[in-house]
């Protein structure tokens, strides 16, 4: 009787051993692999990373067009040039050649001689 108690008991304990290798198994696919895991956590950190570059773009083109708004209320010379720029404004006695932009299908023919 003693022989067949001692290999009941390590059959429950190699039993038991497979048994929590399995769920460690399982635990450790979870914690790689799941909703929350290290692959999800990787991906938000490079999403964050993306995100703090684009915020601090964003931040850049904000000072910049802060400044140009500033010399524009401030700056007779700067409303001036953007006046000339954008409405084709002429000093007088100036003349103001505007050569006609390419139609939508010829902008590949007018650089490739060739054809």
């Amino acid at each position: 009787m003693g022989e067949v108690c001692r290999s009941v008991s390590i059959s429950r304990r190699k039993l038991a051993t497979g048994a929590a290798a399995v769920l460690a198994l399982g635990v450790g696919y979870h914690v790689i692999f799941g909703a929350h895991g290290l692959t999800v956590y990787q991906q938000k950190r490079q999403e964050t990373q993306a995100l703090k570059e684009q915020l601090q773009d964003l931040q850049r083109e904000n000072d910049l067009l802060k400044g140009h708004v500033d010399r524009l209320e401030s700056d007779p010379n700067a409303i001036e040039h953007q006046a000339r720029e954008e409405l084709h404004y002429t000093r007088p006695g100036e003349v103001i050649y505007a050569l006609p932009s390419p139609p939508p299908g010829d902008a590949g023919a007018a650089s490739n001689p060739s054809k």
